[in-house]
């Protein structure tokens, strides 16, 4: 027998195309061996493999199914089967056939690590988590398990966990290109931008400067808002082989590029297709959010509306899923207003205070109020710097708790020493994130903040506080419009009268607060600040005491340089100051009927019209 025509060696010589990527050959090599021996083991797998990898997976799932019949105890075949499996969302048998390749091929770091890859697909984190740091255990540095580890908390709503897991990736083992935009795209979405930024240089000159061929690695260029390398990027992923015109990922992943370059038509067409393939609820959230923006941007207002409903109802059911968390037991991020009483701060020391100079300046408000403008036009001042949103401040009140301490009630009983302690972590924290140079003073954007001033007042009693403010009405309707991953924020936002009484409270409580603590503390109007922008960014240059530096009046270009924004603001800080989202809860008032003698209040402090 020739080698030509050789079962052995032509299934040796198609392992070698799979390797290479050049799945035509390897499939031709697969079918000429069988040609010559039917159930040919090694040809067969290659080939089930070559057809996974092309997309066919049905015909995949066949061939080792049969591979599983022919030598049932080889635990390959059955992790084989799996990985068909999945794609086509037959996630409980994919499951069982990983669990009956750990059962005999024993416990590896792999075949955990494929479990947890089953177990997230049914919504079961909770025993993915403990898979894979069964997994973690085998194989601490591997970047795969790693990274699917922190996806894992990630999607569970779990930041700081995820954050920590990511920690020291440069040690990584097997750091391929994939693995890279995987996490990459974590850590950038998390606002981690020092880590990351080894990582998109890296995708940035993959394949000789082409740049990424996978959709995480477009959704890390679009992220960072370099749109033409990520519809470059999509472009020959769509060209390749194994890309599926009607995969959701694709068309989600098409349509968000589509939605940033203004073709809202056709961004439309793109979600209306990926819908009619994601029939599982609890995913259906990812397209209809996007949907309902696009919607709203074609005037459609109706139609965004309802889609946002949806969009909220399918989130909800993913929490229900993934962490058991309902609106009936969500205690929200207002939690704190519940246990917290007042006290005057005039009998608090100020032993060891910093001055205003070493203080951070807090920019607090309701969330979508305007605040990720305001950190970019700060941040463009060579003298103040931001780090994105943290929690760091949150992390403090969790430390005063451990403390015994009831906040604020009494946090005048904090010792100069365990303020010092505090703020001395924070700082550590801080560090993590930002580098500041001489002379440079920190910038801590985080909106809820508004409901630790309390803390802030204790710790850092000189610090500025910002508060921004926009009409309530437009407000909610942005928050109910965006796609929010925290669980107790999406679930406070699911729709507008839930939203309504959680800003009212926020704001009861900082006006409760604010004679009895009487911070240094500025109020800026978003509407003022879009329509007198120069004149706003001086007001606020002065109450910071600050040199004037006409580089905040360019904002966009500074976001544009900066590239990391990781709150949802990231699209539109990159485009010229504007008014267009003024006024534009007015185009769904009749939705609003039965939250406006709710906010009256709030209307009437800052003189909005209802």
């Amino acid at each position: 027998m020739s080698a030509v025509s050789n079962p052995d060696t032509l299934a040796q010589l198609a392992l070698q195309d799979l390797q290479s990527d050049r799945l035509e050959a390897a499939e031709a090599k697969c079918l000429r061996a069988l040609s010559a021996d039917r159930q040919h083991v090694q040809a067969l797998s290659i080939l089930g493999l070559v057809l996974h990898a092309r997309g066919r997976h049905e015909d995949a799932i066949r061939i080792f199914n049969a591979l599983t019949l022919q030598e049932p105890n080889k635990a390959e075949h059955w992790t084989n089967l799996g990985t068909a499996l999945r794609p086509t969302r037959r996630y409980g048998q994919a499951l069982a056939a990983y669990v009956r390749a750990l059962q005999l091929g024993g416990e590896s770091a792999g075949r955990l690590y494929n479990i947890g890859l089953a177990q997230i697909d049914l919504y079961d984190f909770n025993e993915a988590y403990a898979t894979l740091t069964r997994a973690l255990g085998l194989a601490p540095d591997e970047a795969r398990v790693r990274r699917l580890l922190a996806k894992c908390c990630h999607e569970a709503g779990d930041f700081e966990e995820a954050r920590a897991i990511l920690e020291d990736w440069p040690k990584f083992q097997g750091m391929t290109l994939d693995e890279s935009e995987q996490i990459a795209y974590l850590l950038v979405t998390m606002g981690d931008s020092r880590r990351a930024e080894p990582l998109l240089l890296r995708i940035s000159s993959s394949a000789g400067g082409a740049g990424p061929s996978s959709l995480i690695g477009v959704r890390v260029l679009e992220r960072v808002n370099r749109l033409r390398e990520a519809r470059a990027a999509l472009d020959r992923f769509r060209a390749s082989a194994g890309a599926q015109s009607s995969d959701p990922d694709l068309l989600l992943t098409e349509a968000v590029i589509t939605e940033r370059e203004g073709n809202y038509e056709e961004a439309r067409a793109l979600l209306a297709r990926a819908l009619e393939s994601q029939t599982d609820m609890p995913r259906r959230h990812n397209l209809l959010f996007l949907l309902g923006r696009v919607l709203d941007a074609l005037g459609r207002y109706d139609e965004a509306y309802a889609a946002l409903e949806e969009a909220h109802h399918s989130q909800v059911a993913f929490f229900a899923a993934v962490l058991g968390q309902t609106p009936a037991n969500d205690s929200g991020p207002l939690a704190v207003i519940a246990r917290t009483g007042s006290e005057d701060s005039s009998g608090w020391d100020e032993e060891g205070a910093p001055a205003m100079e070493e203080s951070p300046i807090f920019i607090v408000a309701f969330p979508r109020s305007g605040t990720t403008l305001l950190e970019v036009t700060l941040d463009a001042h060579p003298q103040l710097a931001s780090m994105d949103e943290q929690p760091f401040l949150h992390k403090a009140n969790e430390e005063v708790a451990e403390l015994g301490l009831g906040e604020p009630a009494e946090l005048g009983k904090l010792t100069a020493t365990q303020r010092r302690d505090l703020r001395e972590r924070y700082w550590q924290r801080v560090r993590g994130r930002v580098e500041l140079g001489p002379g440079q003073r920190l910038v801590d954007k985080n909106p809820l903040n508004l409901l630790l001033v309390p803390l802030i007042r204790r710790l850092f009693p000189h610090a500025p506080i910002v508060l921004t403010v926009r009409h309530p009405c437009d407000t909610l309707l942005s928050c109910f419009m965006q796609h929010f991953r925290a669980p107790n924020l999406a679930l406070m936002c699911r729709d507008l009268p839930t939203l309504a009484a959680g800003y009212r409270g926020v704001f009861d409580f900082w006006y409760a607060q604010w004679p009895l603590l009487r911070p240094r503390s500025y109020e800026l109007k978003y509407e003022s600040f879009v329509a007198n922008f120069d004149t706003e960014v001086r007001r606020l240059s002065e109450f910071l005491q600050l040199p004037w530096n006409a580089a905040m009046l360019a904002p966009a270009e500074h976001a544009r340089r900066k590239g990391f924004i990781s709150t949802p603001s990231y699209v539109q800080v990159v485009q010229p100051v504007s008014s267009k989202s003024v006024g534009r809860w007015k185009s769904y008032e009749r939705h609003f009927a039965d939250v406006l003698p709710l906010l009256r209040p709030d209307l009437e402090r800052w003189g909005y019209d209802a």
